[in-house]
């Protein structure tokens, strides 16, 4: 066999194999939201029945964090929440993940469903192959009493948002926007 095919199969075999690793990769990925989320607004219902809203504010902001922890030490990959209106420091987004959440909010303003947009990409990072990965997060009904217009969202939720987070910018949302978006990374 001449070496000029020989070196085409070679290529085609290793893009393939990396093509089959990305599509992996991405499974992997899209099964984090999967299995934080669900969770996450079990645990939130369980809270808001217990003491009410004001109560479950600590779900979002110390039991979410403490699972994505959790699940970014089992499975290897760097979890957290990101929106372009943070409540707290922690979910301020780098410029890729920025740039992914003002892509899908041109995605919703076309008609996409928010329940269905997410985004991955292998980017460099300071020269390590990186795979990167986004899953919208679309505001739900159950967030309105902590995230909705001030109409929506009870003087005791208000006062309590203000004590915990005085700059908080995650309120003004109506049901179906896209509210912020879990994000992974993991090197390669």
């Amino acid at each position: 066999m001449n070496k000029k095919i020989i070196a085409v199969l070679c290529c085609t075999l290793f893009a393939g194999a990396a093509l089959a690793d990305e599509a992996k990769l991405l499974d992997e990925a899209r099964a984090l939201p999967a299995t934080m989320v669900p969770k996450l607004l079990e645990v939130l219902q369980d809270e808001i029945a217990k003491g009410g809203h004001a109560h479950a504010i600590s779900v979002c902001r110390d039991k979410a964090p403490a699972m994505a922890k959790g699940l970014s030490e089992k499975t290897g990959w760097a979890i957290r929440r990101v929106s372009l209106k943070n409540r707290n420091l922690k979910a301020v987004p780098d410029a890729w993940e920025e740039a992914v959440l003002r892509e899908f909010e041109q995605r919703l303003a076309a008609g996409q469903s928010p329940v269905t947009m997410d985004k991955s990409e292998v980017v460099v990072i300071d020269g390590q192959k990186t795979m990167r990965y986004m899953k919208a997060l679309p505001t739900q009904e159950l967030c309105m009493s902590c995230h909705g217009k001030p109409n929506k969202v009870s003087d005791e939720v208000q006062a309590k948002l203000k004590e915990l987070y005085p700059d908080d910018k995650a309120t003004g949302y109506d049901v179906g926007q896209i509210r912020g978006a879990i994000t992974a990374k993991k090197a390669l």
